[in-house]
Order: structure tokens, then C-alpha cells, then sequence
């Protein structure tokens, strides 16, 4: 028999609430976060009520502003950026580093914030922060050389992101951008994250970061946030129905632009053999349940190697770890190493069955299901935001499976029969940000592989966003304006000479870095 499990001492959500009430009392209120414009702490905008993933109960929610705020926040996040576009480097160097610093010194409440914003292990969570920290350190050291005969951007870099990668993705790009000579402005994500990315502002803050923080609608915000004339560049992670939206009105204006958006992240087998290997990198591609932009729900295996496949796949996939990321038998155990707690909101946990169940309705194989009796919860906890693993073997053409990434841990298999059909398969999306064919013949991936519409393509492994000095962008529909990572990210948020043409994917162009 199972033991009872209980929650770790000193995780819950009160606890985190009252350490970030000590932490940055200018920044949070007893019922509520705050919006950050004008170097300011402000108690406007209508607090939402939210619930953590983990267990349903209430947390804090954005503080959504309307128009009219917003409008007022960019246009004081300007007169911000004119004065820091000429505080000498050394000085900004300083500040930034003071700030990773205290991003340290709090390491712990950021994690633990977003184990209970938007549902991350106790690991991963971790992680979440220390790239943000290690990533940003790299920059510092080595930012001189970057800005040789750059300027920084004629008004703010305006961040809007996905709620996966609060620290990691967003903090890190805003941080950098600062770094780089620009005022900067973050939209909080609707799903999640507000009350880490409230806490990481407010170190900012107070080491004298011209940063910006808001939250609202998208549809509400998108007037100030992505076309005021006084936005330099638009940084935008997230689905591609809204980051059209956000290409069009961009491409409209001329303004310099980053939009990450999702794609259909592809793994082939061909003419492959090392199966232990394939078996050990299955878990980790669970990591977060696969709510990663670099997830990989989709297998494209060659029909003869199906049975081989399935032999490697399956033992790796039923021992798949999930549950409450803060559940321990005894309450000073440590965390319970899980390969992925919820997802983001029962709503979406919703969507994920009900798209699985009509893909199966219209024909799609069930080859796995995993069992919510082996996962980890606590007695009588709200698990409406769980989803379990599922493998389907050919989803239906008329399925969303089929041609768009289910950010959630549902994985798809296509059978193949020639090279023409693997290549079709891995490029179902129009363009993705990452790919891996695995192959024994190194011939074969070098011949193959440029024809993978990926940025990334990985030989038998994984291939990740990347940190420091490795480049990032995407193929096709995945990406649209400038790549980044390494030096390109402080090019995309810097100008350079007359006439410069940036690596990446634009209308007009596409250069390759």
C-alpha cells in the first residue's frame, strides 16, 4: 500500500507568500501584486482571481490594466530609455550584475513560485532560475565586444511571453535587452507567473533597471504594447494564431521585431539500431510535460523498425514519474524527483482529452495510457490539472494532433515507408524550431537533415533553446524577425551600421547567421 503522502514544510503557497511580502514589500500588497511603470509600484488594474495548476487553490492574480494605463506606462517606459541608452556600459554592467546577485540570493522563492504559478517540478523550477542567473553572468562578462559600433534601439524592447519560461526565457531576454542599452517592458503571461516575475522585477528595480511590468489582456494591451510609436522592438514567445496577429501589425509598421512561435518538433527513426539510447532519452523528453517550445510529441518511425521502436519506447514511457511536486511521505523529506506535475490549468488539461479522445474516435491507435493510480498526490487534492501520458499511433488528418504541437505530454507516431514520406512527416508544421533524426549511417543524416525544416537538428539527441552562445530561430512559420542567442540577441535589441541586414526569418528576406 501507498504511504499517505503530505506536504514538504515550509512550501506552501501562504509560506512563499509571506517571504515575498518580506522580500519586496514595495511590490506586493496582502491580497495582490502590483504593476511596476514610471520606476514606480502602482495599485491599478483589476486583480484577477487565479488558482495554481498543482492543486486548484487560489493564488495571486495579474493585475490587469486597461488601454489607457498601459498607453501611459509605455510612453514613461521611453523617457526611461532615453536617459539609460546613456549611462556609460560599465555602469549598466554593474547594475545588471548586482541584480543576478540578489536573483541568487532569492533562488529558492523564485523556484518555489513557480512551482505553484505554473506547475514546474522542484528541479525544473530550479533550473528555470539558474539559467536565467548563469545565461545573463555570460553576457556581463562578455557584452563589450558585442556592442563594438552598436547603439541601443530608439525606445524599449516590449516582451510579450508564453508562461513556460518566466526566468529562463523572459527575465533572461529582459536583463540582456537592459544590459544591451534599452529600457524594457514585460506583459506578464495571463496563464501564470505573475508573482515571480513581480518579485524578479523588483530586484531589478531597485538596482536602478529601467524595466516596465504590466499586466492585461492581449487584445486589450496589443495597441500599446506592439504598435505605440514609441516600441523599438517587439520580442514576442508564444502560439502562432497570436503571433500572426503581433507579425501583421509589426510588419505594418517597420518595426524591429522577435516572434518565437510554436511548430511541430519532429523525431525520425530510419535505418536505426541503437535502441538503449532512444530508451534512455524518452523521459527526459517528458521533461515539464512537454509544455516546452522544444518538446518533441511527434515520431515519424520507418514501418519496418515499428516493432523495435515500440519495444524501446514503451518500458521508457511507462516509467514516467508525475504527480504534487511539494508531496512527501515525511514533511523534511525533499522534493520527489518527478518528471512533470500539471499542466497549466485544468482548462487545458480539458482540451488535451477531449483532443485525444476525438482523435481516437476518427481512428487514431491508443498505444499508451498511463495510469493516474501510480502517481503521486496528495489525500483528496484537486488533480483536475493533471494529464497523464498518451501515445497515439496515426492521428487523423482532421485532428489538431495530427499537424499542431499539443504543448502537453500527448505523443503521436506516423509510419513511414520511403525517405520521402520521413522528410513530409518531419516537416508537417511548415517549420519547427527543432528536430532529431536518428539514423546509424552518418552519411544518410548528412544528406537527410538539411532538408528537415528545423533550425536545430539533432543526430540521435535532443536538440534544446540553448543557452550562452548558442543561436536560436526557427524555419518557416516557427519564427518570424530576428534569430537570437549569442551575440544575435544583443544584435536583434542593438543598431548597427546603415543598411545592416540581421540574421533571421522576415518577409522581405532570410539570412542565415
Amino acid at each position: 500500500m501507498a504511504p499517505t503522502l503530505t506536504l514538504k514544510s515550509r512550501t506552501s503557497w501562504a509560506d512563499a507568500w509571506r517571504r515575498c511580502l518580506a522580500a519586496a514589500p514595495e511590490a506586493f500588497r496582502d491580497d495582490r501584486v502590483l504593476n511596476l511603470w514610471n520606476a514606480a509600484w502602482h495599485a491599478d488594474g483589476r486583480a484577477l482571481p487565479a488558482t495554481s495548476p498543482v492543486d486548484g487553490s487560489p493564488i495571486a492574480g495579474p493585475p490587469r490594466l486597461d488601454r489607457a494605463a498601459a498607453r501611459q506606462a509605455v510612453k514613461a517606459s521611453l523617457d526611461q530609455h532615453r536617459a539609460w541608452r546613456h549611462i556609460p556600459s560599465a555602469e549598466r554592467r554593474a547594475r545588471v550584475a548586482a541584480t543576478l546577485d540578489a536573483l541568487t540570493e532569492h533562488r529558492e522563492l523564485l523556484a518555489l513560485l513557480l512551482v505553484w504559478e505554473i506547475g514546474k517540478t522542484w528541479r525544473l523550477a530550479q533550473a528555470d532560475v539558474d539559467r536565467a542567473i548563469d545565461g545573463v553572468r555570460w553576457y556581463v562578462d562578455g557584452i563589450e565586444p558585442m556592442l563594438a559600433g552598436r547603439a541601443p534601439l530608439d525606445g524599449p524592447v516590449s516582451n510579450i511571453a508564453s508562461w513556460n519560461y518566466p526566468m529562463s526565457v523572459l527575465v533572461h531576454a529582459l536583463l540582456v535587452q537592459a544590459l544591451a542599452g534599452n529600457a524594457v517592458i514585460a506583459k506578464t503571461p495571463t496563464d501564470g507567473g505573475v508573482a515571480c516575475l513581480t518579485l524578479a522585477c523588483a530586484l531589478a528595480a531597485r538596482e536602478g533597471l529601467p524595466v516596465t511590468l504590466v499586466s492585461g489582456s492581449g487584445g486589450e494591451l496589443s495597441q500599446a504594447l506592439v504598435r505605440a510609436p514609441e516600441i523599438g522592438c517587439v520580442s514576442f514567445v508564444g502560439g502562432r494564431d497570436t503571433g500572426a496577429a503581433v507579425a501583421t501589425a509589426v510588419a505594418d509598421l517597420g518595426k524591429r521585431h522577435v516572434l518565437e512561435q510554436e511548430g511541430l518538433n519532429t523525431w525520425g527513426i530510419w535505418n536505426y539500431s541503437d535502441w538503449d539510447a532512444l530508451t534512455a532519452a524518452i523521459p527526459k523528453l517528458f521533461d515539464y510535460g512537454k509544455q516546452r517550445c522544444t518538446a518533441y510529441p511527434r515520431f515519424v518511425v520507418q514501418r519496418g523498425l515499428f516493432d523495435a521502436f515500440l519495444a524501446a519506447y514503451l518500458p521508457a514511457v511507462r516509467g514516467i514519474r508525475i504527480g504534487h511536486p511539494l508531496a512527501v511521505e515525511r514533511a523534511d523529506d525533499p522534493c520527489p524527483e518527478l518528471d512533470f506535475g500539471p499542466v497549466i490549468n485544468a482548462a487545458k488539461a480539458k482540451d488535451l482529452h477531449d483532443q485525444v479522445a476525438e482523435a481516437i474516435d476518427r481512428g487514431a491507435v491508443p498505444l499508451y495510457r498511463g495510469d493516474p493510480a501510480a502517481a503521486r498526490f496528495l489525500p483528496g487534492q484537486d488533480t483536475s490539472a493533471y494529464v497523464h501520458p498518451v501515445t497515439l499511433l496515426n492521428p487523423p488528418r482532421s485532428s489538431p494532433l495530427h499537424h499542431a504541437e499539443p504543448f502537453g505530454p500527448v505523443d503521436t507516431i506516423v509510419l513511414v515507408d520511403t525517405e520521402a514520406e520521413l522528410l513530409a512527416a518531419m516537416n508537417a508544421s511548415n517549420g519547427a524550431l527543432v528536430a532529431t533524426l536518428s539514423t546509424d549511417d552518418k552519411a544518410t543524416f548528412a544528406r537527410l537533415a538539411p532538408q528537415i525544416r528545423a533550425f536545430k537538428v539533432g543526430h540521435g539527441k535532443p536538440r534544446s533553446r540553448g543557452d550562452r552562445e548558442e543561436l536560436f530561430g526557427g524555419f518557416g512559420a516557427s519564427w518570424r524577425g530576428a534569430f537570437v542567442g549569442g551575440e544575435l540577441l544583443v544584435r536583434a535589441v542593438t543598431q548597427g551600421p546603415a543598411g545592416e541586414r540581421l540574421p533571421g526569418n522576415f518577409p522581405e528576406y532570410q539570412l542565415m547567421p
